[in-house]
Parts: structure tokens; sequence; C-alpha cells
């Protein structure tokens, strides 16, 4: 039996879209046959990406939208709805890490702008998003998490939000199931972002990083990329509620 890794006639909305892990998947996407829609706040870069999808013969969309504000994700499945009349895929991509400093003295505010990001904007644009997908019979969500969702790590409340986003994903999976709507997650390990620059930036993280592992190397956004779009494909089509790690077998 052989199964083709194939998006054609799909449409798929990957937040944060402008850079790293979400333009790879973007682009990606794009090849397997997808029409993509790309979110972030900055219009700019995403506009860049767009064209990019465009170049490879699909249909590209970019729309600034803040994930951590409902009213921009209300507007920004309104928009797809509009553009494409559908919605087969999310990845839910988007997210920030903006204290790295010792757990015992983390404020309020980073607290909520990491929850806010990493966890309540997936739930409400996934909820929104499942209603669409109820309509047409079908979709597939996938959750960007993180190895340190899986295991403790150095970036603290970072880490215990992705914990919950796998959570989220195995609640969200029983409770959509009925309306053929699959929801997985990837746990990335160290890949050379600029939200991971913390881990791999200079020749210490870099070393620690490329020695973690038995592959020797950073990951790339590309080796997300990749599993991404076996999730969203009929080849998987048996797998809901689960995690994949693509760490390298190496560290956080």
């Amino acid at each position: 039996m052989s199964v083709e890794i194939s998006l054609e006639g799909k449409v798929a909305l990957v937040t944060g879209g402008s850079r790293g892990i979400g333009r790879a998947i973007a682009l990606t996407f794009a090849d397997a046959g997808a029409d993509v829609v790309v979110s972030s706040r900055k219009l700019p870069d995403l506009e860049a990406v767009a064209e990019e999808i465009k170049a490879k013969g699909r249909k590209g969309l970019a729309v600034a939208s803040h994930v951590a504000k409902m009213e921009d994700s209300v507007e920004l499945v309104n928009k797809v709805k509009s553009e494409f009349g559908r919605l087969d895929i999310l990845v839910n991509n988007a997210g920030t890490n903006p204290y790295n400093g010792p757990l015992i003295d983390a404020e309020e505010w980073a607290w909520d702008v990491t929850m806010n990001v990493n966890l309540k904007g997936p739930f409400f644009l996934s909820l929104m998003a499942a209603k669409l997908m109820h309509e047409q019979g079908g979709g597939n969500i996938i959750n960007i998490s993180s190895s340190a969702g899986l295991n403790p790590s150095s970036l603290h409340i970072y880490s215990i939000s992705k914990a919950a986003l796998i959570m989220m994903t195995r609640v969200m999976s029983m409770q959509f199931a009925e309306s053929n709507i699959r929801v997985n997650a990837i746990a990335p390990g160290v890949i050379k972002t600029r939200l991971s620059e913390i881990l791999w930036k200079g020749p210490d993280g870099t070393e620690r990083a490329r020695t973690g592992g038995p592959l020797r190397r950073l990951g790339e956004p590309e080796d997300i990329a990749g599993v991404a779009l076996f999730l969203a494909s009929d080849a998987s089509s048996y797998i809901t509620g689960d995690t994949i790690p693509v760490s390298g077998a190496g560290v956080n």
C-alpha cells in the first residue's frame, strides 16, 4: 500500500508564518498543493512569504493578526472563509518567550504574555477554526509545542505553556473527533530560529546544541515542516491526540 503525501485542494492557515518554522511549513504545504494563509503581527514580512507561495503556483494570502487578541482571530478566520470558502488545516505555530530569568523572580506580565500567545490564543483560534471545519465535514489542527513541554527546561514559563498546549491537543482531539477533525502536536527540540537563539546562538550554545544528540547538528525549520506535512496529509489519517518529538534525540 502506498499513500501519497498531497495537500492538493486544501486550504491551510499558519500562524507565526513570517519566518522560521512557520514560514517553512507554509512553503512546504504550498509545495504539496495547498493554498496557504500566513498570519503574524507584522504585514511586510508576511507579504514576502505570500509571494513565495504564489511563485509556487498556489494562492497565498498574508493577514496581519495578533494571536493573543480575540478580535484579530475572529477577523482572521472570517477572512479565510470569505477568501477561500473553507479551512482544512490550522497550524498554531505563533509563540513567544519574553522572560528568561529565574522562575522565582517572574512577574505577572511575563506569565500573562506567554500564556496569552502560547496557549490562550491557540485555544480560541482552534475553537473558531473547528466550527468552520465542522460545517465542511472535517479538518486538521496541528499545534507546535516544544521539547520543553515534554521535559522541564531552563525556559520555565514557556515550558509550562508548551506542556499545557500538549494537553490541549489531547483534549481537543477527543472533543473534535466526531466532527472528523484530527488534532496533533509537534514538539521541536533546538531549532535554528530567532525564538530559540538563547539556546544556540554563540559558540557555547551552538556547540551544546550540536553535541546534544546523535545527529550532531542543530535542527532546521524544514525538519519540522516535513513532520507537519505528514500530520496534515492523509498519510497520518489514524493519528490524533498525539505529540511527535522532533529533537534529533537531543536536549533542550
